[in-house]
């Protein structure tokens, strides 16, 4: 029996591995955590059941088309309109956009069916797998197994093969891995990392796709059950690290197994509803904290999230509030005129406002995305309703709701304090889902599928059964929290909050306690999400453990995000359309999938500007204001000057608002060796930067051989000769020897020849090299194949003098057979033994440059050490 639990889930297994493989590439590849990943599933079996009934094809041509052509380039088509920018953005605006693709694209996909008046398909249809139907049996190691099943683990098997075979031994695999390892690098030897992150994206759907058509004929056609199915192949992506790819895959086998011999020799579970199907949330849950700390935010970096601009600064503050005096009159005045019906429809935004108000303390100030804010909702008006169903005072019980939300907030807190960013999201998202299949369907607590009932909150003169009573103590509630929140932002613990989270570490040292406080954000932003809960139940007069599913968290973040998570402003209009939209199409008969495709279209508009619709307007009316400033006249370049190979001519350049160069100089023969030397924060590196195209300029242009390469990307000027040698390293430390040679060279042979002792390691992690190692092995391949332009920034930093030497001799031999070198090195002499002309930096410009033999040790003093 036990072999049969063993085969059945290593089917189900198959199914998460893959997805999950798909999931762990494109994040591994572009840094963005699809959510969406599910939905590319359910699309694109869909796809494969309407392409099987309603047009006749072959199952087999079906699956085809669906998991080889349209994931694939449904991938592309995502790339490039959506996912591109979202590698820019900050973390909330990832999660944010691709949790709107999540509901957006099966609308989508049903729309589509609908309008075409193709076969229905919903949870209820029953389509085919792709074998053989009706399915045929087979007797396999003592276990019954079907033809799909075995499909199933068939195609699983082969993709993952596939995958390995592609990765390795490919070279657009090698370009994929490269700009996993080191991103930057890998645009500075050549690689477009946004070609390679549209394959990843491709393989990734291309992935979801082929999970999609194998489950379907598990799943049906539930959008839903696909998005539990992401979660669920999350679980193996956690275990492979959200990096490794074979890890991911043997995880989803494991867990398929795991859960299988869970639901079969665990009958002692069956008294605690749910727990045996949680356990992929459970293994979620517990990868999440035991194997993925977040080591994203260390000392001295910023939060990558930074506030937006306020653009209304200079407004008086009654301009400034104008408008949300004058809405605020609009719906006191709509509250008693209009129908008894819309009055109640507003009520029901105002309460999603007030639990919305929970995102702008913890996601908004705190910076973290919380996505059990549904559980919080639901615990508290639970608890509410289990109390003063138990004979408690209503007050009393409303009062205990709050307390019990924050309680579990305050739990939920600590996994943040050791996680962060996408994996602190995921693992509020599996407390959320464990609370929905596992506490809330305890009967004790949530009353079965009755629930419990809750009456109209009394004032004495009136009571909540008036929705015009309702939209008043709404609005006095979320005024309070408007009111809390300003304070909170404008005391001390605001400012405690903001250094948490824009540096931990230095928060840490200047003695602010970060678990203090973010135990004091979640169980802040928990008691006034549980507030919310309570007075959902107040309105509705009951509440039952389905009413605020665990997924209605997913959905809520996304639309307070896109009015404006930093602003309470942006909470309340944020509720007010998520219930006003539904209604007006209703209204006007049009299909409910419509709402969610623009929720969807506002994903697309969040990658392009992340802060909301508010900060928007204000940028609209900040504009307005000022007038739109002409257009600049562009100046005519400067006149081309023939001889140097490669010009930098009036550059300026910086970081953010800081400008470091400050109108460089600087030109380089064939042939020839520039030694660029200053003292520290001259802006040697930032130099070297610019002229790799690893940093944009602010003005200025760059020539290499008199074209202009000033627009140019990294990518490019590398193709085109020019090499940065960056500060460090210039290594990819996850690949061998030989796959970081073969970055840059067909064949890497000529480089065995040349220095045997990297022949010797040349399956050895370049990681693994000692310092010098790894710096013959940046300089190597450009003995092989030499670029027009080399620019080595601090090649002798942490190496010992013998391999400083043969470094240095790399360098003579290249001058010899004609590269431009550009040389910012901090050992002098070193430098000025080979140079033929010196720069010297300060403070951004070039203070002096000539030949060699004009240096002398005043000028060399003057460069140091700041003295003329």
């Amino acid at each position: 029996m036990i072999l049969g639990y063993v085969l059945s889930g290593l089917v189900t297994g198959a199914i998460f591995a893959v997805m999950g493989s798909g999931l762990t590439l494109s994040y591994a590849a572009t840094g963005v955590f699809n959510f969406a990943h599910g939905a590319v599933g359910f699309l694109s079996a869909l796809l494969f059941y309407e392409l099987n009934q309603a047009a006749g094809l072959p199952a087999w041509l079906s699956a085809l088309v669906s998991a080889a052509l349209f994931a694939p380039a449904l991938g592309y088509v995502l790339h490039r309109t959506m996912f591109g920018g979202l590698a820019q953005a900050g973390e909330t605006a990832q999660i944010v956009a691709t949790i709107g693709l999540t509901i957006a694209l099966p609308a989508l996909g049903l729309l589509v069916v609908d309008l075409a008046g193709l076969p229905s398909a919903d949870a209820t249809s029953l389509p085919r797998g792709v074998g053989p139907h009706p399915a045929l049996s087979f007797e396999v190691l003592g276990a019954r197994l079907d033809t799909d099943q075995l499909i199933t683990f068939g195609f699983s098997a082969v993709a993952a093969a596939g995958l390995w075979a592609f990765m390795r031994h490919s070279p657009y695999g090698l370009r994929m891995r490269a700009a996993v390892d080191r991103r930057r690098l890998a645009t500075l030897r050549g690689i477009d990392a946004d070609a390679t992150s549209a394959l990843a994206w491709m393989l990734g759907s291309g992935l979801a796709g082929l999970a999609g058509v194998l489950a379907v004929s598990v799943l049906g056609l539930d959008a839903t059950a696909y998005t539990v199915l992401l979660f669920a192949s999350a679980t193996a992506a956690v275990f492979g690290r959200l990096r490794s790819i074979p890890w991911t895959f043997a995880a989803g086998l494991a867990l398929g197994v795991v859960q299988n011999l869970v639901a079969g020799y665990t009958d002692f579970l069956e008294e605690v509803t749910g727990l045996r199907t949680a356990v992929p949330v459970i293994l979620l849950f517990a990868g999440l904290v035991l194997l993925n700390r977040s080591r994203e935010r260390v000392a001295g970096s910023a939060a990558e999230d930074a506030p937006p601009p306020d653009h209304l600064a200079g407004l008086p503050p009654w301009r400034r509030r104008m408008p949300w005096a004058l809405g605020l009159v609009a719906l006191v005045g709509f509250t008693f005129l209009a129908s008894e019906y819309y009055v109640g429809v507003a009520a029901q935004g105002l309460v999603l406002a007030l639990i919305f108000c929970s995102f702008v303390v913890v996601t908004g100030i705190g910076g973290m995305v919380n996505l059990a804010q549904a559980a919080f909702a639901s615990m508290a008006a639970l608890t509410c309703g289990w109390a003063f169903s138990s004979g408690l005072p209503f007050f009393v019980a409303i009062v205990l709701g709050v307390l019990a939300s924050a309680a579990v907030g305050m739990l939920v807190a600590l996994p943040a304090l050791r996680l962060g960013g996408r994996v602190l999201t995921l693992a509020t998202l599996a407390l959320a889902l464990l609370a929905d299949q596992v506490l809330f369907q305890v009967d004790a607590f949530s009353n079965g599928t009755i629930g419990w009932p809750v009456p109209a909150l009394g004032l004495g003169f009136a009571d909540t059964s008036d929705p015009r009573v309702r939209v008043v103590v709404l609005l006095v509630l979320i005024g309070a929290v408007a009111l809390l929140v300003r304070n909170l932002e404008r005391s001390a613990s605001g400012r405690a909050i903001l250094a948490v989270r824009s540096a931990p570490a230095a928060a840490t040292t200047s003695g602010i306690s970060a678990p203090r406080t973010k135990i004091m954000l979640f169980a802040l932003a928990s008691a006034i999400a549980g507030l919310g809960g309570v007075l959902f139940a107040v309105s509705k007069g009951s509440i039952t453990a389905t009413d605020l599913p665990a997924f209605s968290g997913f959905v809520w973040l996304a639309v307070v995000v896109l009015q404006g998570v930093r602003r309470v402003g942006g909470a309340v209009l944020g509720g007010l359309i998520a219930v006003a939209v539904p209604e007006l199409l209703a209204t006007w008969g049009v299909s409910a999938h419509v709402g969610a495709i623009l929720f969807g279209a506002g994903g697309v508009i969040l990658a392009k500007h992340p802060d909301g619709v508010l900060t928007q307007l204000a940028e609209l009316r900040h504009r307005r204001g000022r007038g739109v400033p002409a257009e600049p006249v562009p100046a005519p370049p400067p006149a081309q000057v023939d001889g140097p190979l490669f010009r930098l001519e009036g550059v300026v350049a910086g970081y953010a608002d800081s400008t470091v160069l400050r109108g460089v100089d600087l030109a380089v023969r064939p042939g020839e060796v520039v030694a660029l030397l200053g003292a520290n924060g001259a802006g040697k590196s930032t130099t070297c930067a610019v002229a790799a195209g690893d940093l944009a300029v602010t003005s200025g242009r760059i020539l290499l051989d008199g074209q202009d390469v000033t627009a140019w990307p990294a990518h490019r000027r590398a193709r085109a000769g020019i090499l940065l040698a960056p500060e460090g390293r210039g290594v990819f430390p996850g690949l061998t020897v030989e796959e970081n040679l073969r970055t840059w060279l067909p064949d890497p042979g000529p480089v065995y020849e040349r220095l045997p002792q990297l022949a010797e390691r040349r399956t050895v992690p370049a990681g693994a090299l000692s310092g010098g190692e790894q710096q013959l092995l940046t300089l190597a391949p450009a003995l092989v194949r030499p670029p027009r332009v080399l620019i080595a920034d601090e090649p002798s930093l942490g190496l010992a003098p013998m391999m400083v030497r043969q470094v240095f001799d790399v360098f003579a031999e290249l001058r010899s057979r004609g590269v431009a070198l550009l040389l910012v090195e901090e050992k002098a002499t070193e430098a000025l033994a080979l140079a033929d002309r010196v720069a010297f930096m300060r403070l951004g410009r070039v203070t002096w440059a000539g030949p060699r033999s004009e240096v002398d040790s005043e000028r060399l003093t003057a460069a140091y050490l700041g003295v003329r």
